[in-house]
C-alpha cells in the first residue's frame, strides 16, 4: 500500500455521517462549568449547533483505538511499533500510548530513574540557545514513540532545549450536530428503605432532570496534515506508515469506537474523502492487512527492541506521606 495520490496535497480531509444506533436522541460532551457546547451559526437562519465531541476528546479516542485492552498490547496489526512502557516494582504501570502527554508523561520523565530522560536529552542534542532541530526531534520520536508524530508532543523540560521542542497534532478530528433540539426528561433516584432520608448524604428519593439532544444530522470531521508528516523528512517508508496508522485509527474509531457515552451510541452511515478529490479511502480490512508489512519496512528507524522499558519510582519529595 502506498499513498502516491497524496504526494502533492497538504491535507487529507475526511467526513463521516453518523446517526444514533437506536432511537433519535444522544448525549453530548458536557463541561463542568459550561454544560453542552451549543452555539448558533451566523446568518438569517440562526441554525443551532452542538459540539458533540471536542477535538481533544476525539484525539484521545483515536490514540486509544490502537490499544488492545484485553491483551494489554497494541493491536496485532501494529505489533513492532515503538513505544515506552513504564514499570513499577516489575509491574506494568502505564505506557506512552495511553499517557495524555505521551513521552512527556510524569511517569516517564519525572521518576528517580533518569536513564531514559538522559538518553532523550543526549540524542536530541539541542543547544541552550538558538534554533532547535525539529527533524532530529522527529527521528527520536520515530525511534521511541511513533504515536507522538501523529498526536503531537510538548517536551516541557528546561533540561531539554529549554522546553522548546513542540509538535502540533498531525491528526485531528471533532464531531458536530446540525440543527439541534433539546430533549428534556428526568427521573428519580428511589430509596426503597426511607424515602425521606438525608439527601445530602445520598439517601432518600432524589428527583433529577436530564437533557439530551436530537439533530437533523451529525458529522464527524477528520484532518490529516500531510505537509507536516512530509516535513519530518523521515523517508517514504515512515511517511506511508504514519499515513496508514492515521487512517487505521479513523476507520477503527468509526467501526468500533462510537459508543461515546452511555446515552450516546452512534454508528457511521457514510464515510467520504472531501480532499483531495479522487482519493479512495482504504477500508478497515485493507489497512489491517497492509499494516504489518508497512511496520516491517520502517523498522530500521525504530529502537531495538521496539518497546523501551522505564522504571518508575517517585522522587522522595513527591511520595505520599
Amino acid at each position: 500500500m502506498d499513498f502516491v495520490a497524496l504526494k502533492d496535497h497538504a491535507r487529507l480531509l475526511i467526513e463521516a455521517t453518523l446517526t444514533p444506533l437506536q432511537g433519535t436522541r444522544f448525549q453530548p460532551t458536557g463541561f463542568p462549568d459550561l454544560g453542552a457546547a451549543t452555539y448558533v451559526l451566523p446568518g438569517e437562519r440562526k441554525t443551532r449547533m452542538l459540539l458533540l465531541e471536542s477535538a481533544q476528546s476525539v484525539a484521545n479516542r483515536l490514540e486509544n483505538s490502537i490499544w488492545d485492552d484485553a491483551n494489554q498490547d497494541v493491536v496485532a496489526a501494529l505489533h513492532g511499533i515503538p513505544y515506552v512502557v513504564v514499570k513499577q516494582d516489575e509491574k506494568v504501570l502505564t505506557n506512552s500510548l495511553l499517557e495524555a502527554h505521551r513521552l512527556n508523561s510524569f511517569y516517564i520523565l519525572e521518576g528517580k530513574d533518569k536513564s531514559f530522560f538522559d538518553q532523550l536529552r543526549i540524542e536530541l542534542d539541542a543547544p541552550a540557545e538558538g534554533a532547535v532541530d525539529f527533524r532530529k526531534l522527529a527521528q527520536v520520536l520515530a525511534r521511541y514513540d511513533l504515536n507522538s508524530l501523529l498526536h503531537g508532543i510538548f517536551l516541557a523540560k528546561k533540561e531539554i532545549a529549554g522546553g522548546r521542542f513542540k509538535l502540533a497534532r498531525a491528526l485531528s478530528g471533532f464531531i458536530e450536530a446540525y440543527n439541534i433540539e433539546v430533549v428534556s426528561s428526568g427521573g428519580v433516584k428511589n430509596d426503597r428503605i426511607n424515602r425521606a432520608a438525608d439527601a445530602k448524604k445520598g439517601g432518600g428519593n432524589i428527583p433529577y432532570h436530564r437533557e439530551e439532544y436530537a439533530a437533523e444530522r451529525i458529522t464527524a470531521y477528520f484532518s490529516l496534515d500531510l505537509a507536516q508528516i512530509r516535513g519530518y523528512r523521515l523517508g517514504v517508508d515512515l511517511e506511508n506508515l504514519l499515513i496508514a496508522i492515521a487512517l487505521y485509527k479513523i476507520q477503527r474509531f468509526l467501526d468500533s469506537g462510537l459508543r461515546l457515552r452511555t446515552a450516546c451510541d452512534l454508528e457511521a452511515k457514510t464515510v467520504q474523502v472531501k480532499r483531495p478529490d479522487g482519493f479512495e479511502l482504504p477500508s478497515y480490512a485493507e489497512l489491517t492487512k497492509a499494516l504489518p508489512g508497512l511496520v516491517t519496512a520502517a523498522a530500521s528507524a525504530f529502537a531495538n527492541p521496539s518497546i523501551t522499558v522505564v522504571q518508575f519510582q517517585a522522587e522522595e519529595g513527591t511520595k505520599k506521606k
